[in-house]
């Protein structure tokens, strides 16, 4: 593949410098920012990142700050999922839709105040859709992307790393909730949460001048925890179901064909823009939907593209990741299939760019 040519449209981030001395090997471009993808390789920082503890740069995790008295009632207007009972603290997992109902991104929607909301954004131009409702509504809010970039400490030592930083008080930080932190005399909103199933935390560092104080202070209090430089692992994600906005879905797909039907509130008191298209794909049911699938033979090269599923010749479905599991010994692998062909244990064909191979549906993810 060829290289990518750097500009100041392509943003670097408040950890980059430590990023590139770690020696990064790859990066992917993300809401216009760098993302790294490899360090030593796939399948070593996937092995890392298992036993010991890693240290993520996902600045391009932008946040969308809603500022303002009619600050909730946006956030409402934003995605399907009841926010009436989310409690100052806590982080949810909440799809956003368009009026037809399509996914315009998957964030987690931070409660800082009653007034004052984070939406922690995937790879989606989520800020001009958002701005948009406010004016449309009349609302009085203010929406902008702050000065915050996210540094995600994963594996099972995150603990044990965070606590000789922030002190013994981050351990109590429960799942999805948050706490504030002192880092060098600045509160830091620190999150039990992460884009991986191994645990761990998301450090919301709000200000760039603290990027590399704050990288070198948890690499030199991990060094004998084994701590390195890691980013978002493919092998891992796709064996803990964890989807990828741009990859597994995309506007064309409702919450319900990705298995988010149980974040969708329906019914007379639904509020959220697309209610009504949300509530006629509850009525009738998807028709295709995410699953697990195993693809037999050796490794299989890059998913890039969607690969096509088939049962006898017909096309039921896509491939859209897929990669070697050294743990499971398969090609564990997300795909999108029609309702007449998702049941456990169905044996399909997936055109792969080695040729047709074997494929079977999975009951559920590997981890």
């Amino acid at each position: 593949m060829a290289l990518i040519s750097p500009s100041r449209r392509l943003r670097r981030t408040p950890f980059s410098d430590g990023v590139e001395a770690a020696g990064v090997k790859a990066y992917t471009v993300y809401n216009r920012m760098l993302l790294p993808t490899v360090f030593e390789s796939v399948e070593a920082d996937y092995h890392h990142l298992k036993k010991a503890v890693q240290i993520w740069d996902v600045s391009c995790e932008r946040q969308v700050e809603l500022r303002g008295p009619d600050a909730a009632q946006l956030m409402q207007l934003l995605t399907p999922r009841a926010l009436d009972k989310m409690q100052v603290g806590q982080c949810y997992y909440v799809p956003i839709v368009d009026e037809t109902g399509g996914m315009l991104n998957d964030p987690v929607a931070v409660k800082l105040a009653e007034d004052r909301w984070w939406i922690s954004i995937a790879d989606s131009d989520l800020l001009l859709w958002v701005k948009g409702v406010a004016f449309g509504r009349n609302l009085d809010v203010t929406i902008e992307e702050p000065d915050v970039s996210p540094l995600g400490v994963q594996g099972p030592l995150a603990d044990d790393l965070m606590a000789r930083v922030f002190g013994e008080a981050v351990r109590d930080v429960r799942f999805f909730r948050f706490g504030r932190f002192d880092f060098q005399g600045r509160a830091l909103v620190v999150a039990r949460s992460g884009y991986s199933k191994q645990g761990g935390f998301e450090i919301y560092l709000e200000g760039s001048d603290l990027g590399m104080p704050l990288w070198d202070a948890l690499m030199e209090a991990g060094q004998d925890l084994d701590v390195r430089a890691g980013c978002p692992n493919l092998i891992e994600r796709i064996e803990g179901g964890l989807l990828s906005y741009g990859n597994d879905m995309t506007r064309a797909n409702t919450p319900f064909e990705c298995g988010l039907g149980k974040f969708c509130k329906v019914g007379p008191e639904a509020h959220c823009i697309g209610h009504s298209a949300l509530q006629a794909c509850a009525d009738e049911g998807p028709v295709q939907q995410i699953r697990a699938i195993d693809i037999e033979g050796e490794p299989v090269a890059g998913c890039d593209r969607l690969w096509p599923l088939f049962d006898e010749g017909r096309q039921v479905g896509h491939v859209s990741s897929a990669v070697w599991s050294p743990d499971f010994q398969t090609n564990v692998a997300i795909g999108m299939v029609r309702k007449s062909h998702w049941a456990p244990g169905r044996r399909l064909q997936v055109e792969t760019p080695g040729g047709l191979r074997g494929a079977v549906v999975r009951e559920g993810f590997w981890s």
